[in-house]
């Protein structure tokens, strides 16, 4: 069997062809510049790269061009559009209406259209990638995969806000998550690697990158999370300012002369990394700013950890104890200096890095950077969020 993985934004398109019986991604690439002057296609097969620069008015041809791709004769993976089974399409936020992976159909894309404004950066989009693909792919199954749906599992009162109960259940106002399908490949990852069970292991999912977000799993089970109703809550990131009391969010746009929408995107854009260091939202670019003894790089990556560190502590007692640590994303599997800064002086809690592990460059295995001595295993897992979307897909239709 092999799925075709879609993951649409505004103006780009990413997506993987996976072969379920090796789990192996045998092409992929992105579209860019949808629906603006300059498109582009990239697309990875064979071991070399094919680039094409042709217009994209919409995601219906950027649709077109990629099955083109994947079926030409030189940079091609199949031979026909007969040898791609199904369709599996990346969506951020579920609602409520939504509670696990869905088969493609008039009704449901009918919910979809209804709770889009849950995430309006991202479920429009992926409302312009499904219907592109009913569009040109009309025969073939899809699924929506919902990044929210590992999340469902909380109980009510780890995803409930203390606001009015009606206006909870009239408004479907409470922390969705995100990240969802990333904390759940590197949570299963960890059980295999550590040969047990999920339903016999606790864990605190580290999902660190431009977006971040930290999950309780307990058993399996998402049991909470650090991001709420929208992406923008929990530690600091790359530009979001992450959890703010609201009154100093009104305060600020009184101050600074914003409309609440111009505040959302002062927080959403403008703050976290980016807004404390004046320097990068890239943690990269902090790390080398922070060397060369640039305060506020050093402040920013600072706050990061510090809030890092709030969350495992925090989650730890959540879980009434703790297994294992994982981190991953382009943060968490690239940065030794920042997974140290979370972790240190946390011995009490039995745990302990062992530095000269952690400071090894990521080859894009599991690997783990706990001491002997430490009572939680650490790992750095590598995430494979279109592996999970495949495999959701191929589970539904099995």
């Amino acid at each position: 069997m092999k799925i075709l993985v879609i993951n649409a934004g505004s103006s780009s398109l990413k997506y993987q062809l996976i072969d379920m019986a090796t789990e192996e991604a045998v092409a992929k690439g992105t579209c860019e510049r949808i629906g603006i002057a300059g498109g582009k296609l990239t697309h990875k097969a064979h071991g070399k790269t094919y680039e094409i620069e042709k217009e994209l008015p919409d995601h219906t041809e950027a649709i077109s061009l990629v099955l083109k791709e994947l079926t030409d004769q030189e940079a091609g993976v199949v031979a026909s559009m007969d040898e791609i089974d199904a369709v599996g399409h990346r969506v951020v936020a579920s609602g409520e209406a939504f509670t696990k992976t869905t088969l493609v159909d008039d009704g449901a894309m009918k919910l979809m259209d209804e709770i889009k404004d849950l995430a309006p950066l991202h479920n429009p989009a992926a409302i312009l990638g499904v219907n592109a693909c009913r569009k040109v792919m009309p025969d073939k199954k899809m699924a929506l995969v919902f990044d929210t749906s590992f999340h469902q599992t909380m109980p009510d009162y780890a995803k409930l806000y203390a606001i009015d109960y009606d206006d909870y259940k009239k408004y479907q106002v409470r922390r969705y998550g995100a990240h969802g399908t990333s904390h759940k490949f590197v949570a299963g990852e960890a059980a295999k690697y550590l040969k047990k069970k999920p339903e016999e292991l606790k864990i605190i999912t580290c999902h660190l990158g431009n977006g971040s977000s930290i999950s309780a799993v307990d058993g399996g089970k998402c049991v909470d999370t650090s991001m709420g109703f929208t992406p923008l809550a929990g530690v600091p990131m790359g530009t979001r300012s992450g959890d703010i009391d609201f009154a100093a969010v009104e305060y600020l746009c009184h101050k600074k002369g914003m409309t609440f929408d111009e505040g959302l995107n002062y927080l959403n854009k403008k703050c976290g990394m980016l807004g404390v260091s004046g320097v990068s939202s890239d943690f990269r670019d902090l790390s080398a700013a922070a060397k060369q003894k640039n305060d506020r790089a050093r402040l920013a990556l600072d706050m990061f950890e510090y809030d890092c560190k709030k969350y495992v502590g925090s989650y730890m007692a959540v879980l009434g104890g703790l297994d294992c640590v994982v981190f991953t994303a382009g943060v968490g599997e690239n940065t030794p200096a920042v997974r140290t800064g979370i972790l240190s002086n946390m011995e009490a809690f039995g745990i302990v890095l062992d530095e000269t592990k952690n400071a090894l460059p990521n080859d894009g295995t599991i690997h783990e950077i706990s001491a002997k001595s430490s009572k939680v295993k650490v790992l750095v897992i590598p995430t494979n969020e279109e592996l999970v979307i495949a495999r959701e897909t191929a589970a539904l239709l099995a």
